[in-house]
């Protein structure tokens, strides 16, 4: 599974750059650009023209820290894409994990994936 995701997270990544391409994140989240700018707090024209933002390149990072919890659990991507767009978490007022990072509650989500990953223990 490792493997799937680091080909996934490498074809997230701005050519000749450090950093993640915003249209690349998009596409690989299905998600359509206005909908990544809003979540990332940014005007949807700077996924185009300021592409370097740190406000963006925190949103886009956070993204793919979630992906990659969730890509742990998953057996391929499509399915840890979906969990994280559209599976109800009953523990967070059957908010899905996509909605919690539109909070800014990217830690709790993360944790919650960490903890059923983890498994039952008591």
């Amino acid at each position: 599974m490792a493997a799937v995701f680091e080909e996934v997270l490498e074809s997230t990544r701005e050519p000749g750059t450090s950093r993640f391409s915003a249209t690349s994140v998009a596409n690989v989240l299905d998600m359509p650009h206005q909908e990544l700018a809003a979540l990332a707090g940014v005007h949807r024209n700077t996924l185009r023209t300021h592409p370097e933002s740190p406000k963006l390149q925190l949103a886009l990072r956070d993204l793919m820290r979630l992906l990659s919890a969730a890509a742990e659990l998953q057996n391929d991507t499509e399915r840890a894409i979906f969990l994280i767009k559209n599976e109800p978490i009953p523990a967070f007022r059957h908010k899905t994990l996509l909605q919690l990072v539109q909070e800014g509650r990217v830690e709790d989500a993360i944790a919650y994936l960490d903890s059923i990953s983890a498994g039952f223990s008591g």
